[in-house]
């Protein structure tokens, strides 16, 4: 009986153990996979967000919406827990005058790109109109985003680049990115021949003189057959944008959006991903094909209750999870709206979540 009972002791503890593992494998397999932060508030029509923390706030800049009833220059939303969100002011009252001297077609002004480095936020963004590549992109710097600091005054510093008819670039959709080594250098592009990036002087956050290389990133590959595109416009096979990068662990990791924004129901936008060892690549998709060859590995997609999810930026989070905003169109009715997901790294890249998937994407 004595025996009986060590043995049925030791078989109790085998399996207690083995339970025990099960449970801490699916606790770490849970971590490991990304989902939607529910978000609630002022976040219909936030195109194009780019998020930020300063102290206990999340600010969430945003395109500004076309046909607005004010000429107020791009919403600022503000969060203390990434789920409740309010419009909590703008950027600019107007569009600068010498952006209407300079671009008089301009409506309104797109993709802002908010950083901060050196004592300073940093708000790069664009300016054009709707599918012409002659475009600029701008600075603007703050000490501070509390508005209720004396410090809060944003300063304009001008023009950082433009792009012309006669360019196969477009210079818009800029994101700022520091390297390992701390040097600043500023992605962009959309549609044309894709994404391009160009170094930086970190203390004027203007374009260097010491390297005027502009190197590109990520392209999309020419179909053998593909439909005319509309008068004016660009071929939609083209279709690449909103480039974000960061850098993870030994990578660069390049988030872009493919296809189309902008149409409502018919926005057909997904976000990819590649990585690469330096900043200025070459970057890679999962499968080792190379971006400037088309290739890159899906992170985002629609379903059934999002379209065209796309217009991404990251925030990786020295305490909290890192975080991925972008924004979706409503599969009803259209309208576009702030999505939220945690961004999650297995495998060497990252997994992300859109509100109503049934299987998280780069990790299904």
């Amino acid at each position: 009986m004595i025996r009986f009972r060590s043995g049925f002791s030791y078989l109790l503890a085998c399996l207690l153990a083995v339970l025990l593992a099960q449970t801490f494998e699916a606790k770490v397999r849970a971590a490991d996979r990304p989902h939607a932060i529910p978000v609630v508030g002022d976040v219909v029509g936030a195109h194009d967000p780019s998020i930020i923390k300063d102290g206990d706030t999340w600010y969430l800049f945003t395109t500004t919406p076309p046909n607005t009833k004010t000429p107020d220059q791009f919403p600022i939303r503000c969060s203390s827990d990434l789920v409740n969100w309010k419009l909590c002011g703008h950027v600019f009252s107007d569009i600068p005058a010498w952006i209407k001297d300079d671009s008089p077609k301009t409506r309104e002004l797109w993709a802002p790109d908010i950083s901060y480095f050196d004592g300073q936020f940093h708000l790069y963004y664009a300016y054009s109109s709707f599918g012409s590549n002659v475009s600029g992109i701008a600075l603007l710097t703050n000490k501070t985003l509390d508005p209720q600091s004396p410090d809060y005054h944003w300063v304009d510093e001008g023009l950082v680049l433009k792009s012309k008819g006669e360019d196969d670039f477009n210079a818009i959709d800029p994101n700022l990115v520091l390297d390992a080594k701390g040097q600043a250098w500023l992605a962009f592009g959309s549609f044309w021949s894709g994404i391009k990036m160009r170094k930086l002087d970190r203390k004027t956050g203007k374009l260097s003189t010491g390297d005027t290389t502009l190197y590109s990133l990520a392209t999309r590959a020419k179909p053998e057959h593909f439909d005319p595109p509309p008068p004016g416009l660009p071929p939609n096979y083209e279709a690449i944008e909103a480039a974000f990068i960061v850098h993870h662990d030994k990578y660069y990791y390049l988030f872009v959006s493919w296809d189309l924004c902008c149409r409502g129901t018919k926005s057909t936008y997904r976000t990819m991903v590649g990585r690469a060892k330096a900043v200025t690549g070459p970057y890679l998709g999962a499968d080792g094909k190379k971006m400037m060859d088309g290739a890159a590995t899906p992170l985002l997609s629609a379903n059934q209750k999002w379209l065209g999810p796309g217009g991404e930026s990251v925030l990786l989070q020295k305490d909290g999870d890192d975080i991925i905003v972008f924004h979706a169109y409503d599969a009803k009715t259209g309208i576009p709206a702030l999505q939220i997901s945690t961004l999650t790294w297995t495998g060497g890249w990252p997994h992300a979540a859109l509100d109503g998937d049934t299987a998280n994407s780069t990790g299904k």
